[in-house]
C-alpha cells in the first residue's frame, strides 16, 4: 500500500480541538503513522462539538466536527494521570519521531512531560507545541480560542462590511492556520534532523499564524502608517476587484491591471479612460463610482451568461457557491478534495480531502495514498496499540 511521503514516521498526537489535530491529520495524510491519545470516556473535545450529529450503529452520537480533523488516525485511551497511562505514553514517546501537543504553557510539564524530559528520553524526537498567544511575553499563558484570537490579531477588523462591522471568518481560521504552519516547522525540524540526528522543539501559536498572514495588510500598517478597515467585498488596493450585482444575482470579478480594465471595457463598451477611473490608482480612489460603473453594465446581464461572456474576454470571474455545490462540483472532485472512508460506527462516509497532490519527478504517474483511515471511534485501536507495544517490548 502507497502510504505517502512520510511513511515509516511516528506522530503521537496529544492535542484536542482543532490547531494540533489538524496539524497530525495533515502529517496523516502524508503517510505518517498518527496514533491519538485522548482522555478515557470523554475523548478529544470535539467529539462533544455539535450539533450536527450523525447517530452511528453503535448507538452514539457521532460529531461531524471531529470527523473533519482526524482522518488517518489511530486512537488510543490513555489517563495520563495514572501511571499505567503514563508507562504506555512513554512507551510512545520513545519510539516516535514526532509528537504535537496544545497544552496551556506548562502542562506537558505538570505531567513529567516537557521539552527537557522528552529530549532526555528521546533525543531524536521533533515536539510540535500550539498555543493560542505564544509560549511566553505578557500574555503567553493566555488560553486562546479560535475566534478570541481571530479578534485580537486583528483579522475581525478587516472583515466585515464595513468598519463598525467586524465579522469572523466562517472557517476556524486562527486554528487552522496555526495548525498548517506548525506542520511547515515539524517538515523543517524532521529534514534537519536528517543532518544532525536529533530532533528540535518547534513552536507557534494561534496569534503568530494569523499575523503571519496579513500580507499587504500589514505592510500598510507597518510601512505605510494607515489602518486598514473592513470594507465589505472590494479589494482596498484593486479595482475592480470583488462582488458585484446583476439582474438575477451577482457575479465576483478580478480585473487586477489597466490591460485588464481595458479589456473588460472593450467587451463592454465602456470607456476605459472616463474620468476618475483611466487608473487603478484612480479606481481605488473612486471606489464608489467605479463599482456603480460596472454594475451599470452588469444591470441587463444574467449571472451564468455574464459569466461566459467574461470568460471569453480573458476576465477572471466566478460565482459565489454554497458548499452543498462545491462538494458536487466536478473541479473539486477532479482534484481529489473528497475521499471515501469506511467509518467503524457510521459506515461508508464521504470527507474532504487532503490539499497537496505528489506525482512522479517528471510530473507523470501520480502518487495517491491508496487507503485513508476513518476518522477513529474512541479507543478504537488502544488493545491493538498496547499489543505492538508489548512486541516491542519483548523483543527488545
Amino acid at each position: 500500500m502507497d502510504r505517502g511521503s512520510l511513511d515509516g514516521v511516528l506522530v503521537v498526537d496529544l492535542s484536542r480541538a482543532l490547531a494540533g489535530p489538524h496539524a497530525g491529520q495533515m502529517l496523516g495524510d502524508l503517510g505518517a503513522r498518527v496514533i491519538k491519545v485522548e482522555a478515557p470516556g470523554s475523548g478529544d473535545d470535539t467529539r462533544s462539538w455539535g450539533p450536527p450529529f450523525v447517530e452511528g450503529s453503535d448507538g452514539a452520537e457521532h460529531s461531524t466536527y471531529f470527523l473533519s480533523c482526524n482522518r488517518n488516525k489511530e486512537s488510543i485511551a490513555l489517563d495520563l494521570k495514572s501511571d499505567d497511562g503514563r508507562a504506555v505514553l512513554t512507551e510512545l514517546l520513545a519510539r516516535a519521531d514526532v509528537v504535537i501537543e496544545n497544552f496551556r504553557t506548562g502542562v506537558m510539564d505538570r505531567l513529567d512531560f516537557g521539552a527537557a524530559a522528552l529530549a532526555e528520553l528521546n533525543p531524536r524526537l521533533v515536539q510540535l507545541s500550539i498555543t493560542g498567544f505564544g509560549h511566553d511575553g505578557p500574555e503567553g499563558g493566555r488560553a486562546g480560542y479560535d475566534q478570541i484570537v481571530q479578534g485580537e490579531a486583528g483579522l475581525m477588523s478587516l472583515t466585515g462590511s464595513a468598519p463598525d462591522d467586524p465579522q469572523r471568518v466562517g472557517t476556524p481560521i486562527a486554528d487552522l492556520l496555526g495548525g498548517i504552519h506548525g506542520v511547515v516547522g515539524v517538515l523543517a525540524a524532521l529534514y534537519e534532523r536528517e543532518h544532525t540526528g536529533r530532533g528540535r522543539v518547534v513552536r507557534t501559536s494561534l496569534l503568530s499564524s494569523i499575523v503571519g498572514v496579513h500580507a499587504f495588510q500589514g505592510t500598510r500598517a507597518t510601512v505605510a502608517g494607515e489602518t486598514p478597515q473592513a470594507q465589505g467585498n472590494h479589494h482596498p488596493s484593486i479595482a475592480p476587484y470583488g462582488l458585484f450585482r446583476c439582474r438575477d444575482g451577482a457575479v465576483q470579478i478580478s480585473v487586477g491591471s489597466d490591460r485588464l480594465w481595458q479589456a473588460f471595457c472593450a467587451e463592454f463598451g465602456l470607456d476605459a479612460a472616463a474620468p476618475g477611473l483611466a487608473t487603478n490608482a484612480e479606481r481605488v480612489a473612486h471606489r464608489g463610482e467605479t463599482i456603480a460603473f460596472v454594475e451599470a453594465a452588469f444591470a441587463d446581464h444574467d449571472a451564468e451568461p455574464l459569466l461566459a461572456r467574461l470568460a471569453g474576454a480573458g476576465i477572471p470571474a466566478g460565482k459565489v457557491r454554497g458548499l452543498d455545490e462545491v462538494y458536487a462540483w466536478d473541479q473539486v472532485r477532479s482534484q481529489g478534495l473528497l475521499v471515501d472512508v469506511d467509518h467503524a460506527a457510521l459506515g461508508e462516509i464521504s470527507l474532504p480531502g487532503p490539499v497537496l497532490r505528489f506525482f512522479d519527478g517528471d510530473g507523470g504517474n501520480e502518487r495517491v495514498r491508496s487507503e485513508h483511515l476513518a476518522p477513529p471511534v474512541l479507543d478504537q485501536h488502544g488493545d491493538a496499540i498496547r499489543s505492538w507495544l508489548a512486541e516491542g517490548e519483548a523483543a527488545r
